[in-house]
């Protein structure tokens, strides 16, 4: 997620991810992306179990920001918030 192109970007994981980026949005918990406004989503990944989406959150987690950069660019060039998409 991030709040503008090349701005803060944030990497987390769920089960439900529309739910979770309306949550975003509507700012219903406080927390990074409230105080920082992230609320786009510019990246993201399905996986079979949370137990492989958890081992990839943390690997992009402890890469670096370009390597977050590259891939928010390599599904959406242009920095669109693909939340309608779903």
């Amino acid at each position: 997620m991030f709040d503008k192109k090349y701005g803060v970007l944030y990497t987390g994981v769920t089960s439900d991810l529309k739910k979770r980026i309306y949550q975003h949005k509507a700012k219903i918990k406080a927390g990074f992306t409230n105080k920082y406004d992230v609320n786009k989503l510019g990246y993201y990944e399905t996986h079979n179990t949370i137990v492989t989406a958890i081992k990839r959150e943390k690997q992009i987690k402890a890469g670096s920001r370009n390597k977050k950069v590259e891939l928010v660019e390599s599904m959406n060039p242009e920095w669109n918030d693909l939340y309608e998409n779903l």
